[in-house]
């Protein structure tokens, strides 16, 4: 069998038979979720797809009230004077927790294979994606893997920005525009950039009594 090199860069790798390269690719062909679960029945799965989905995400449904009312008929734990904004996404209500007086800006995406729980009057702004999947790149089958999300009380997660699997945001934490979180951020900190650095300390202003 004919030899061919293949080449990274400016780095050469080692010849290696056509056969073997095949065996040292990504095939998605027998790609599989192994032991995931969507974690509810098939009906309340196509329930929620066909009719909880669409009114959730509808933009021309406008009061929050009733979108927190669907999500918690679907299993979602929503506390009081959450507001939800117009374009909001959930991938699995069930699996989505939120804390009381928490804001949920236009366009946010929350694609929960795992567990996300946002606590208490935390903000996520315009165009947030909170991503719970991965895969796992060494892995021939593309092996998918989930880990979850918290975003801990009184933080802020600036527009557009980006929370990796397995990433907790620490209490009072900031993501500014545009960041992407791939590991979890200290209490109390501004962050920003890709992957996410702390700048500095947040400082809070004594309330005006």
């Amino acid at each position: 069998m004919k030899l061919d090199t293949y080449t990274v860069g400016e780095q050469k790798t080692q010849k290696v038979t056509l056969e073997l390269a095949q065996r040292l690719t990504m095939r998605l062909d027998t790609y599989t979720v192994g032991e995931y679960t969507p974690g509810a029945p098939l009906w309340k799965q196509l329930l929620w797809y066909f009719v909880g989905y669409p009114l959730v995400a509808n933009r021309w449904l406008p009061v929050s009230a009733v979108k927190v009312f669907i999500l918690r008929l679907f299993g979602a734990h929503i506390g009081e004077g959450v507001r939800l904004k117009t374009g909001v996404r959930v991938k699995f209500p069930w699996r989505l927790q939120v804390g009381a007086y928490a804001w949920l800006g236009e366009d946010c995406w929350i694609d929960n294979l795992a567990e996300i729980v946002i606590e208490e009057h935390v903000c996520l702004s315009q165009g947030v994606y909170l991503c719970t999947g991965n895969h796992d790149w060494t892995h021939p089958e593309f092996a998918l893997k989930c880990s979850p999300i918290r975003v801990k009380c009184g933080s802020w997660i600036g527009a557009k920005a980006i929370i990796g699997p397995g990433v907790t945001i620490g209490e009072g934490a900031v993501l500014a525009l545009g960041g992407v979180a791939a590991k979890s951020l200290e209490p109390m900190t501004i962050n920003a950039g890709n992957p996410a650095q702390a700048v500095k300390l947040r400082k809070m202003i004594a309330p005006v009594l």
